[in-house]
């Protein structure tokens, strides 16, 4: 059973920085993508940004301000939030896609952490 734990959410003043991260640990064979999503009150979830073995992607509104990285050897994945804007205000999700040791492939969805930035 895969899980993920996230941290490093909170209360910020616009302009700040912080930084996010999801560990993934149970019966992890390969790790094939790692994304953050999130969800603003009254808006649908929306990608930030994705990191496979191949390349990174970001949504536009974040381009340039944040930076998702990852430790393969941790199953973590990080996303370095800097420049932050009242509008990036949402709870942030994770989600890790990838095959277990069964040979069976996954995607999970952490938990959700806060992310509030003050004007």
């Amino acid at each position: 059973q895969v899980q993920l734990v996230e941290s490093g959410g909170g209360l910020v003043q616009a302009g700040g920085s912080l930084r996010l991260s999801c560990a993934a640990s149970g019966g992890i064979f390969r790790i094939d993508a790692q994304g953050w999503y999130r969800q603003a009150i009254d808006k649908p979830r929306e990608l930030v940004a994705i990191i496979t073995t191949y390349n990174t992607n970001y949504a536009d509104s974040v381009t340039g301000r944040f930076t998702v990285s990852r430790d393969n050897a941790k199953n973590t994945v990080y996303l370095q939030m800097n420049s932050l804007k009242p509008e990036d205000t949402a709870v942030y999700y994770c989600n890790v896609r990838g095959v277990l040791s069964s040979g069976s492939s996954f995607s999970n969805w952490g938990q959700g952490i806060q992310v509030t930035v003050s004007s």
